[in-house]
């Protein structure tokens, strides 16, 4: 790379006056409204570089001692305990094998998703809008306008560090710490992509269609790897995390693998039985009562639950039963249910030994307890 005085034609002794002097000479010379030559332009992009650094007193000192910057930084007087801390603990954790690289991995995202209960029987594919950072397509991850390219670094040559000789109670010692110009990259961009303002990439909403597994439980998180934010200048991108909530269903509840339902029956189907056809979840199902049911009994229908999540087959529908006593009769259906009493032999009503009522030993029965 040329030397910064060499482009503004100065010598290294040069007096701030002296410097600026020469960067007006040859700006008026080289600007673009001037001179429209493309080799004009390129010189003059290089004086303006060289005028930056060197108007720059810290930046200019630097450059002057390159690499092996600032010796002598510390004074003979006020180095105290903590400056040693820094120097022989600090300075060494920020000392690295060479400069760091632009490109890193992208965070994950995380999104809530919801899904019927009907769709997790047997899973469903799903559709759902990201709104993260995606690669940029003007410099595909490469931070720059399209044509150039990434320059080294004037202050650090490229290493993306700065060394400095620090003068101690115990002598001189070498610290490193990332150069400031470049941010430990070794390299600046001295014409950054339009598009994405030299990051690589850009925020965009994009569809990505998720499989939803059967079996899937609300709280259950879906790992998607790559999926996740583009990583900076075109790093791999980090994954997306889907959290489900599966929606409640006024009919139909679930334990485990297990879909539960309660049916209402008349007195008369209860004494008498009967078979229903009702709609689930995934068709028709067909349910037989056998004379005399209960309130809480409870009907299996196998094979028709949720599918399980890992491992074939699936749960089972519990239907729990509830027998209605109707409260509005005629006087001839009063008549008919008093002659069915009086032949029967009277049973008085007495307190049950199961003391925790109708619908907790529904609940203790779908549950198996």
């Amino acid at each position: 790379m040329a030397d910064h005085y060499e482009v503004l034609g100065v010598d290294r002794a040069a007096t701030a006056e002296e410097i600026k002097k020469a960067y007006r000479k040859l700006a008026r010379e080289l600007h673009p409204d001037v001179n429209p030559s493309e080799d004009a332009a390129e010189r003059f992009k290089l004086v303006t570089h060289a005028y930056d650094v060197l108007s720059d007193p810290d930046q200019r000192e630097r450059y002057d001692l390159g690499p092996q910057a600032g010796f002598g930084g510390g004074g003979a007087g006020g180095f105290g305990f903590g400056d040693i801390f820094d120097t022989f603990f600090g300075a060494a954790q920020g000392r690295t094998a060479g400069p760091r690289s632009r490109r890193e991995r992208g965070q994950d995202a995380l999104l809530r998703i919801e899904v019927d209960l009907d769709e997790v029987i047997f899973g469903t594919k799903r559709d759902v809008d990201v709104d993260t950072a995606i690669l940029c397509e003007t410099c595909n991850g490469s931070c720059c306008a399209p044509g150039t390219s990434p320059v080294t670094c004037d202050i650090c040559r490229g290493t993306g560090s700065i060394q400095r000789s620090v003068r101690s109670l115990l002598g001189n010692v070498m610290t490193s710490s990332p150069c400031g110009t470049c941010r430990g990259y070794g390299t600046v961009i001295p014409n950054p992509c339009p598009t994405c303002a030299g990051q690589g990439r850009i925020r965009a909403k994009r569809t990505v269609t998720v499989d939803v597994p059967s079996g899937v439980d609300t709280g259950m998180r879906l790992h998607l790897p790559g999926e996740g934010e583009a990583g900076p200048a075109g790093g791999p991108n980090g994954d997306l995390y889907l959290e489900v909530k599966v929606k409640h269903h006024d009919i139909f509840s679930r334990n485990g693998d297990d879909l539960l339902a309660t049916l209402e029956v008349q007195m008369t189907d209860a004494i008498l039985g009967t078979t229903a056809t009702l709609a689930g979840l995934d068709g028709e199902v067909s349910i037989e009562l056998k004379p005399g049911a209960q309130s809480a009994d409870i009907v299996t229908v196998k094979d028709r639950g949720i599918t399980r999540l890992r491992g074939g087959g699936r749960g089972d529908l519990k239907v729990g039963i509830q027998v209605v006593t109707p409260v509005r009769l005629n006087s001839k259906e009063t008549q008919l249910i008093k002659e069915f009493a009086d032949s029967r032999r009277p049973v008085p009503p007495e307190f049950s030994t199961f003391q925790q009522g109708l619908f907790a030993k529904l609940r203790d029965r779908f549950l198996g307890v």
